[in-house]
């Protein structure tokens, strides 16, 4: 098993290293999700969620949709979100690029704060603390709606949360967890509020339908993503009707819609993101050797 979440994470870096050196101005952001998707399976994994590829104010869940013509300009900057699974173990990283060299360094630097202190014993607290001090040190705020998690099987977000400041949580890290880490920095207020659909679903529970495309889809997702996000685009070719059911599946309570993330008050936001292991000397999952 531990074998899996190794595996896991190193695809993930990889494909987001792959992805960092395509995004140049000018790429268009469908290309760009489906040649990091591409390279996913190419390494041996599958995606644990759609690329996300948020720009500017959105902070997260914004994947393109089949038919996206949004490219990537030099003024922009690109959160870059790869999530990679091998039999349900979880490697979660991602990175920004483009404008704002300083609000990228910004989370950054405050990823690496957190990451030194990433051992058994330490407060939740303190974890947050590292990473406020330092956003706040370039001039910019955490986001403070927005938080790293535990990670578990077919779970992205399991039990454990690290806030992105000091929340006051006096529980402690403990040996052996995985922990995704992922500082949020804005030239903004510091917090998201929900948006647009962004065509990601998670399927929540499965029910009784009389529909057979619907019925159709349900099964494809139950068995090819099972708990895991998944893209509109990913199945709007595969089943016929996929559209139709994908509304009767969010209108009867089957699916989960993420919708998009942006800041509150349109301020730029950029994000760092590790996936660890927690250990005396924490090891990071999703970093190339």
């Amino acid at each position: 098993m531990e074998e899996d979440w190794i595996k896991a994470g190193k695809i993930a870096a990889e494909s987001l290293a792959y992805g960092r050196s395509l995004a140049k101005p000018g790429i268009k952001l469908l290309e760009l999700a489906e040649k990091i998707e591409a390279k996913i399976f190419e390494l041996g994994g599958r995606p644990a969620f759609p690329v996300n590829l948020s720009l500017n104010h959105i902070a997260a869940h914004y994947t393109p949709s089949y038919n996206d013509e949004t490219a990537f300009k030099e003024e922009d900057i690109l959160k870059i979100d790869v999530g990679v699974h091998v039999n349900g173990c979880v490697g979660d990283t991602a990175c920004s690029v483009g404008n704002n060299k300083e609000l990228i360094k910004a989370s950054e630097e405050a990823l690496k704060a957190a990451i030194k202190i990433f051992t058994p014993g330490t407060k939740i607290r303190e974890v947050g603390k590292a990473i406020q001090e330092q956003i706040q040190s370039y001039g910019f705020s955490p986001i403070r709606n927005l938080s790293g998690h535990g990670i578990a099987e077919y779970n992205l977000h399991s039990g454990i949360t690290i806030p992105n400041y000091d929340n006051g949580d006096e529980k402690v890290l403990e040996d052996g967890q995985i922990i995704a880490i992922e500082p949020f920095a804005t030239t903004g207020q510091g917090v998201i509020e929900e948006g647009k659909p962004s065509g990601i679903f998670r399927l929540q529970q499965a029910k009784p339908t009389r529909s057979m495309s619907t019925r159709q889809l349900l099964k494809f997702v139950a068995e090819e993503y099972k708990t895991l996000p998944f893209a509109k685009r990913w199945v709007i070719n595969k089943i016929p009707g996929a559209t139709l059911a994908l509304i009767t599946m969010e209108r009867e309570g089957m699916l989960h819609h993420y919708p998009q993330l942006p800041e509150r008050s349109k301020g730029l936001v950029s994000q760092a993101e590790h996936t660890l292991l927690v250990k005396d000397k924490p090891k990071i999952l999703t970093k190339i050797d």
